[in-house]
């Protein structure tokens, strides 16, 4: 890596774009061998956050008939109440476009006050009803809790929350295991299929209105991976349906293909380009099946399965050339 760098550094200065005064600075500082922390320690503080809530949780869950269930309310809502009121006197107040704190661990205490509060608001609606049968309402508050957060304080983190919480409130629950789990919810439940697909919709929308009025434009990506796996999930789901809703379906998912192509490449975002590729390769593969399976040709099958090594292993070379074509292109 080292030799690359000098490398890189020796072609600015024989194409005349650096001054032998600053290829001279340049290598004198990487002689001295200095490397930042920064990522490591932010990943440290993460897990920090994400331990000490998971322990209050753990140890509302062991202790509950010995502390009592005010008490547990009580510390929680002290918890709570300290971490909003250091993230408050140290935050910049609220911006449109991305905020830079001075405070390294703000973005932390703001992610644990959003968790905490999420726990309380769970917990008082389990012990309590407070919502009454309003089951709903212990989601959505959180969630709304958990949006202006995200965007008073600038955080990625709690917004991921939010749109979780978003997508739980309609009755959502999306991971990867879904498309091939049978006991799937979009199976039995087509009003989960159309909800997923309108929420990825509506969260596309909303990051184009974002970018016209300027309004925290880094939040883009977050918004753009949970529209791609909403969507993607939601018709992949659906190929396997036996009427012909899955060409409506297969139609959705390659306008979808295209959208995140072209957007991908205009974010610069590797993470959104490869998992396009694997939703619609799953989705071109499942629309083959199908075909194959509508026409029968039973002649060719054992051809088929013969092919299906070269098959897998061309998909592979050519997934490779198109991930290096992508870097080259966003370069």
């Amino acid at each position: 890596m080292a030799n690359l760098d000098e490398q890189a550094t020796q072609n600015l200065f024989d194409k005349n774009l650096i001054t032998e005064n600053q290829y001279q600075e340049i290598k004198a500082y990487r002689s001295l061998g200095i490397f930042s922390l920064n990522a490591e320690l932010k990943l440290f503080l993460y897990f920090s956050a994400l331990l000490f809530t998971s322990g209050i949780g753990i140890l509302i869950y062991d202790n509950i008939d010995s502390f009592g269930h005010i008490v547990l309310l009580s510390v929680l809502l002290i918890l709570i109440g300290g971490c909003f009121y250091y993230c408050f006197k140290n935050s910049k107040g609220f911006q449109k476009t991305e905020t830079v704190f001075e405070s390294p661990f703000l973005e932390y205490i703001v992610l644990i006050a959003n968790i905490l509060t999420c726990i309380f608001i769970g917990y008082l609606q389990f012990q309590y009803e407070a919502f009454g049968t309003h089951y709903g309402l212990a989601t959505l508050i959180p969630t709304i809790v958990s949006f202006s957060c995200a965007y008073y304080f600038d955080n990625k983190s709690v917004l991921t929350i939010a749109v979780t919480g978003l997508a739980a409130y309609i009755g959502l629950s999306v991971t990867p295991q879904d498309i091939f789990n049978s006991s799937n919810d979009f199976y039995d439940n087509q009003t989960l299929t159309y909800s997923a697909i309108a929420l990825g919709v509506l969260l596309i929308v909303w990051t184009i209105y974002s970018s016209r009025i300027n309004l925290k434009t880094h939040f883009t990506l977050v918004y753009l991976t949970f529209a791609l796996h909403l969507i993607s999930v939601a018709t992949i789901s659906n190929l396997f349906t036996d009427d012909l809703m899955w060409l409506l379906f297969t139609v959705v998912l390659g306008i979808s293909s295209f959208y995140f192509y072209k957007v991908s490449h205009e974010q610069k975002a590797i993470s959104l380009y490869i998992f396009m590729i694997v939703y619609a390769y799953i989705g071109f593969n499942l629309f083959l099946f199908r075909i194959l399976d509508f026409i029968r040709p039973d002649d060719i099958w054992i051809l088929l399965i013969l092919l299906l090594p070269i098959y897998f292993i061309v998909s592979i070379v050519m997934f490779i050339k198109l991930i290096k074509k992508f870097n080259k292109e966003i370069a």
